[in-house]
């Protein structure tokens, strides 16, 4: 847009990507409105504590911390920053929100989208998974950071993810209890990744120096974990403990929490919405975005962040930045082609890390595929993992995920498949004897997450 009213760019996330984002379209002459779903800039990466709290965890001091709030404090005054508002869909140049979860009358027109969404924890359900006191392994570090507290007095990390390893730093600078780790890859696979880790050494480093700080705290680990169970009841006393094998015994742990996590998950719901075009990863073991090297998804619709690659704060920024600049050229303004070449290496370099660190922390396919039949997979519609193989078998020529959600259920709860959506395609392409991506994918539907839609009141109820 070239003309005299200045473009309108809407950007959706105040992380990483989004604040960077911000910055570089403030700095092409444009006031961008930058939506955020939380209640403070920063993502879930970068999250503040309340300061009243007085928590000082070491992730809140170091570099890429510090400089995502302090951009964001420079540009407070030159944005239109929303706190506390969800962008449910898009459709038609308008983004359309809610703010605590009430929806807002209408949508917010844009010239151009930047979508900044981040990412979730990636779950593969075990048997107890849906028992009082099992969290996320984002939730675990969500309830430290946000309220100082820690999900319980003797706690499992239990997956296989750089935030097993993060989680538990965490905790052991808070002081919150015994913790264990429990990785299901072994480590073995950690020292043939390290190489390509080590194309970004600072990832490979902070990794490094995570495992060595927690050793010498004398923190249990247990590397190669298989056949997890979670017991406990549903009642009062919820989570008592953990059987698992390990260096071929089995091993029983008492805990009264468990956080679990393998890796994360893009949240992509919204470009998809949007009219972006999909593609299966075999590194991420998922369906990701498809975007061009500037982040490009369709004309007038940008990608960055974790939404867009699964690639850790350091990428999210550069590609914020990247694809701020790609919208400001496709506008008419002159960007530097320099600085998006430095861009575009930063982050392939980081993301190249990523895939490395994919098999470090690996995605545990057949885990999942051997999961129990009377497992509960969907935890939402309590949707068992032998309802989603009977209905996939039974549908002999439809490679489509979305015809077992319909059968069963599967992925229509309040998550909309976010917890339950990888692992029901991994066991329902198994029961087939087909690869993960022959199943497609969940497709999404607005409202992406749960929004409150207020009914009108009866005139006689208002008199």
């Amino acid at each position: 847009m070239t003309g005299s009213a200045p473009a309108q760019v809407v950007v959706v996330g105040a992380g990483p990507a989004g604040i960077a984002a911000a910055e570089a379209l403030v700095a092409g002459g444009l006031r961008p409105i930058l939506l955020d779903e939380g209640a403070m800039p920063g993502g879930q990466g970068h999250r503040r504590s309340d300061p009243a709290l007085g928590l000082s965890l070491a992730s809140m001091k170091d570099a890429g911390h510090r400089r995502t709030h302090s951009t964001f404090e420079a540009l407070r005054d030159a944005i239109d920053y929303r706190a506390r508002t969800l962008v449910w869909s898009v459709d038609g140049e308008l983004a359309y929100t809610a703010l605590d979860g009430a929806v807002s009358d209408a949508g917010i027109a844009y010239d151009a989208l930047i979508l900044a969404t981040g990412a979730t924890d990636r779950i593969a359900p075990v048997p107890g998974w849906t028992l009082p006191g099992v969290y996320t392994l984002g939730g675990a570090q969500v309830l430290l950071k946000d309220q100082g507290c820690a999900i319980g007095r003797e706690v499992v990390f239990y997956g296989s993810s750089p935030l097993l390893y993060l989680a538990a730093a965490q905790y052991l600078e808070a002081g919150a209890g015994k913790v264990t780790i429990l990785d299901t890859t072994p480590f073995v696979e950690k020292i043939k990744a390290s190489p390509g880790i080590a194309k970004a050494p600072a990832v490979l480093w902070q990794g490094m120096r995570l495992m060595a700080r927690l050793r010498l705290a004398g923190m249990r680990m247990h590397h190669g974990v298989s056949d997890l169970s979670i017991e406990g009841d549903e009642g009062d006393e919820g989570v008592v403990g953990v059987t698992f094998r390990a260096t071929g015994r089995s091993v029983a742990i008492a805990c009264d929490a468990i956080a679990i996590g393998h890796g994360l998950r893009a949240e992509t719901q919204l470009a998809e919405i949007a009219g972006c075009d999909m593609a299966f990863d075999g590194d991420f073991a998922q369906w990701l975005p498809k975007t061009d090297a500037d982040g490009r998804a369709r004309a007038g619709l940008y990608l960055a962040g974790d939404g867009a690659r699964i690639a850790g704060a350091s990428a999210a920024a550069a590609m914020g930045r990247l694809a701020a600049l790609a919208c400001l050229a496709d506008f008419g303004h002159r960007v530097d082609p320099a600085e998006m070449a430095r861009l575009r290496a930063t982050r392939d370099t980081l993301q190249s890390a990523q895939r490395a660190l994919a098999r470090a922390f690996a995605w545990p396919h057949r885990a999942i595929a051997e999961l129990p039949d009377s497992a509960v997979l969907c935890r939402c519609e309590n949707v068992t993992a032998g309802a989603v193989r009977r209905v996939a078998r039974e549908l002999s020529g439809v490679s489509d995920i979305n015809r077992v959600k319909a059968l069963t259920r599967c992925g229509m709860g309040r998550c909309q498949s976010r917890m339950c959506g990888q692992a029901a395609i991994e066991i329902a392409a198994a029961a087939r004897g087909e690869p993960a991506e022959a199943l497609a994918h969940f497709r999404p539907q607005p409202p992406v997450k749960p929004i409150f839609i207020p009914t009108a009141v009866p005139q006689e109820a208002r008199s």
